[in-house]
């Protein structure tokens, strides 16, 4: 085969999965300076370089090698930790529209009716503490069962969150939050877990 044909045809997976990883690098810088700086415009940029992302491997495209598929599973899997958080901040605004007060440790501040207070017409208390936390397990977690071919993992990460927030579901706020909160997370980590399992094809 002539060496220029060899150099050209191997030209275009180079340049396809550079696109790949550049999308991906991209959705990470965006998350992290969102993790610092929150505003709507990097966590929207994030998003939008994830889903390029997807889309790129969704297509038909050339095999990767092994160093590739390493380079995106690692950035993925930093996508999905650093990227969650931020976005699913900002889906939670959209849907309480200022309408629950943040706590002190991570959670939201709810009336409880049950206990009355003299100074006060109910007393207000915090729920669904260490959110951010236990979301940054959750999605490491199940975009590393993804990566790893075992999705069923994810059923028994909802089920153990479900378990432990259960005492915490009174009030309809906090349930619509977890709700939120969780689907939202857990379609952020299948999406940076899609990247690397696509990629592999």
């Amino acid at each position: 085969m002539n060496p220029y044909l060899h150099l050209l045809s191997g030209i275009g997976p180079m340049v396809f999965w550079s696109f790949v990883l550049i999308a991906i690098m991209v959705s990470l810088c965006a998350a992290v300076i969102a993790l610092r700086i929150p505003g709507r415009a990097f966590v929207i940029t994030s998003a939008a370089a994830l889903a390029v992302a997807v889309l790129l491997v969704a297509i038909p495209h050339p095999p990767t090698t092994a160093l590739v598929s390493a380079l995106i599973g690692v950035a993925a899997l930093a996508v999905s930790v650093a990227g969650g958080g931020p976005v699913v901040l900002f889906v939670l605004a959209m849907a309480s529209r200022g309408s629950v007060a943040d706590g002190a440790h991570g959670g939201i501040l709810i009336e409880d009716k049950r206990e009355q207070v003299p100074a006060s017409p109910h007393h207000v208390h915090e729920v669904l503490r260490g959110g951010t936390t236990i979301g940054v397990f959750e999605r490491f977690a199940t975009t590393a069962s993804i990566m790893a071919g075992f999705p069923e993992a994810i059923a028994v990460l909802v089920a153990i969150k479900g378990v432990g927030r259960f005492t915490e579901l009174d009030a309809a706020e906090a349930r619509e939050r977890f709700i939120i909160g969780t689907l939202v997370s857990l379609v952020w980590a299948c999406a940076c877990g899609a990247v690397f399992r696509l990629a592999l094809g």
